[in-house]
This record gives C-alpha cells, sequence and structure tokens, in this order.
C-alpha cells in the first residue's frame, strides 16, 4: 500500500504566516512607488466598489507640488495643464447586457471605452456620441480610482456629441473645464489633449494647431463646420476627451483622426469649443438639439435608385408639417403597382441627389428660413416654397 501524506499543522501554520508577510511587504511596495490601477479597467465589473463606498471620499485633486527649477518654460506650462486639468478628465465605458444561456443571468460586457470631461460641479459629463451608441450601462472613473454609474441626459449624432449625468456622486470637488474660444484661435499654436487611449487612463499628449475651418462628416450624417485639426496624438480611446490650449482653456472635444490603419497618423479633429458651448446647454435643458427640417421622411438612396429616382424621393410628410403645408405628398403606390413619389431635385437651385446632399444644402440655415425646392411628380417639375421647420 501507498503510504499516505499527512500534512504537518505547524508547517502549514509557519507557510501560512509566511505569506502573509510576503503579501503585507507587496502591498506597502506598492503603495510606496504609488502603484495604481485604472478601476474601470484593471477592476473585475463584478466587484465594483457600491455606491457607499464611492461615496465615503471626495474627489481627489491634481498634486500642487513645487516643480523642479531643472524644467524649461514649455514643460511647466504641460505640467501644470495637466495637473490642472487631468481630474476633471474621466474614463467612460459603454457597456452591453448578455444573458447567460444556462443560468439566465444577465452580465455587463464591455463593448468599447473613451474619455469625457467634467462640464459643471453638477455632476454633468461631456463626451462623443459615438463612445456612448448602443450602451445599455455607463460606468465613468475618475483619476481618482472612484467609479460612478452615469445615464445619458441628451445626445445629437449630428454634432457627435453628448451629455451624462453622474449617478450617486458628491458634487464637492467637481470642477467642469474652463471654456476658451475656437473663433480667435491660430495655426501653430500649442495644444494639449488628455484622454484614455487604448484604456491608458489619464494620458498627455501635446502638439500645435495643424489647421483650421475643416469639415468632417458626423455620426448623424451632418457635417460638423470649423472643426479643428491638431498633430497631437488621437488614438482609440481618446474620443470625447478635451482638447486644451496653453492656458489649460477647452478648445475642443477630440472626435475623430484620419488614418488608414486606424492608429494616429499625424491627423486628429476636435469639435470647436463654439459649437459645444452652444449645444451642451440645450441638451442638458432638452435633451436634444432642433434643427431646421423639412418636416418629412426620406426614401433610402438606394431605394430611390431602384424605383429610377435622380433625385431624393419623399417617403414620408409629417402631419401638419412644414412639407405638407406646401402641398408636398408622402409616397403612394396604385392598385396597378405604379408608384407616384415626390421627388426633389434641387434646394435653393443646388441640386441633391441624395439624402446627404440634402442635409449638406439645408447646412447653415436656421428654423424659419424660406427654402425654395424644386420637385418633381411624375413628368412634372414645379417649384415649392416652404419654411423650415425644428427637427429633434
Amino acid at each position: 500500500m501507498r503510504p499516505v501524506a499527512v500534512a504537518d499543522p505547524s508547517r502549514s501554520a509557519r507557510r501560512g504566516v509566511g505569506l502573509f508577510w510576503a503579501v503585507s511587504a507587496a502591498l506597502l511596495l506598492a503603495s510606496a512607488v504609488g502603484w495604481r490601477f485604472n478601476s474601470a479597467v484593471a477592476a473585475p465589473f463584478g466587484s465594483r466598489p457600491g455606491a457607499a463606498e464611492v461615496l465615503a471620499a471626495p474627489l481627489q485633486r491634481s498634486s500642487n507640488d513645487k516643480l523642479p527649477e531643472r524644467l524649461d518654460p514649455e514643460e511647466r506650462t504641460a505640467i501644470e495643464v495637466f495637473r490642472r486639468n487631468s481630474p476633471s478628465v474621466v474614463n467612460i465605458t459603454n457597456l452591453g447586457v448578455q444573458r447567460d444561456r444556462f443560468s439566465m443571468d444577465l452580465t455587463e460586457i464591455p463593448q468599447g471605452t473613451g474619455s469625457g470631461f467634467l462640464w459643471d460641479d453638477q455632476g454633468h459629463v461631456v463626451t462623443n456620441f459615438h463612445v456612448i451608441q448602443g450602451a445599455e450601462a455607463l460606468r465613468v472613473a475618475f483619476d481618482s480610482g472612484q467609479v460612478f454609474e452615469a445615464q445619458v441626459v441628451g445626445y445629437s449624432a449630428d454634432h457627435d456629441l453628448a451629455v451624462l449625468r453622474l449617478r450617486h456622486a458628491p458634487t464637492e470637488g467637481m470642477r467642469g473645464l474652463a471654456l476658451g474660444s475656437s473663433k480667435d484661435l491660430l495655426v501653430g499654436q500649442s495644444v494639449y489633449a488628455i484622454g484614455n487611449p487604448f484604456g491608458l487612463d489619464q494620458t498627455l499628449t501635446t502638439g500645435v494647431i495643424s489647421g483650421l475651418g475643416r469639415e468632417i462628416r458626423s455620426v448623424g450624417g451632418r457635417k460638423i463646420h470649423d472643426v479643428v485639426q491638431t498633430d497631437a496624438a488621437i488614438n482609440p480611446g481618446n474620443s470625447g476627451g478635451p482638447l486644451l490650449d496653453s492656458s489649460g482653456r477647452l478648445i475642443g472635444v477630440n472626435t475623430a483622426i484620419v488614418s488608414p490603419s486606424g492608429a494616429y497618423s499625424g491627423v486628429g479633429f476636435a469639435v470647436p469649443v463654439d459649437v459645444v458651448r452652444d449645444v451642451v446647454p440645450q441638451l442638458i435643458a432638452h435633451g436634444g438639439v432642433s434643427r431646421p427640417g423639412l418636416g418629412v421622411k426620406l426614401l433610402s438612396d438606394r431605394l430611390g435608385r431602384y424605383i429610377g429616382l435622380s433625385g431624393v424621393g419623399i417617403a414620408e410628410v409629417v402631419d401638419g408639417g412644414a412639407a405638407e403645408r406646401a402641398g408636398l405628398h408622402s409616397a403612394r403606390q396604385y392598385r396597378d403597382g405604379t408608384v407616384s413619389v415626390d421627388e426633389i431635385l434641387a434646394v435653393n437651385g443646388r441640386s441633391v441627389a441624395t439624402g446627404v446632399d440634402l442635409l449638406d444644402a439645408l447646412d447653415g440655415l436656421d428654423v424659419g428660413d424660406s427654402v425654395s425646392l424644386s420637385v418633381r411628380r411624375g413628368q412634372e417639375v414645379t417649384t415649392v416654397s416652404l419654411r423650415l421647420q425644428a427637427i429633434d
């Protein structure tokens, strides 16, 4: 018979004591060197701190340690901008919900991460719409290690902006970023981007404004005008984070890059702060932004081409809306299979062939402005005038 090994109780006890002191020493060492994980990335989602734990400590502010004399003025500026503003920059995790097929339990699954920043001392956080798009839950982490649940207050896909509200968060110690202006920016001036590229929290990149007056296409399909171009490194995870000037004032919200690989290639874009200043208060107050429209629902471009349209087809006019008051009709199909569609060919003399063309033609116009539409119904082309209505 093979002998059976019996554990020595005294040896186990000694091993347990040794393990205790080893773990204690490791924790003390980690504390001494300031070793800290980003809780939004490193902490398991099932073991996040509860509301009582989160509320126990106020938000920590950045260090005010005196800077070494050896630093040059540019280094001092970068360090001071980062120290002053990084506590207001957050890491946002977009969560989906997945049901386990066996236990039927619901589990939160990270779908992506991005950045954001405090707008005020009331717990409002500004980020990109595409950062929170499709989220079933949102989690916001500060550099202090605190993590809060957040809910969407409002968004504008056309401006790629969204506002969140932190839940169960203390307002004490919260500070929104100071706002600059984007109308007096100059190519060549220094800029500073703070964010969470590739999940690496509290990352500072620096550069210059490399272009002004750019246009990019938003998630909603409309153009964002006067976009700020920068060569400060903007990577996945930086979206929604602030672009700051040398005074630490917000001049843009980092939103997009031009890259064949998907990573930084030297060309990044930020929504200008003058747009942010106009849109965010509307999102907080109303949950959305009113914009000018015709009061119609459009046929898809693909369906329009299938039935032989060269312009933009109207699928449906809104009851009582601007298009209906101007005499335009919803698409109709008759018993013999023929279809009657009002087809928009031009807006104020500008030809339109797609839905995007129509959006572009309305850019720069306001609710209440009068526009002239060239419309074809059957073989007849007529000119219709209407006043643009507010749409959400």
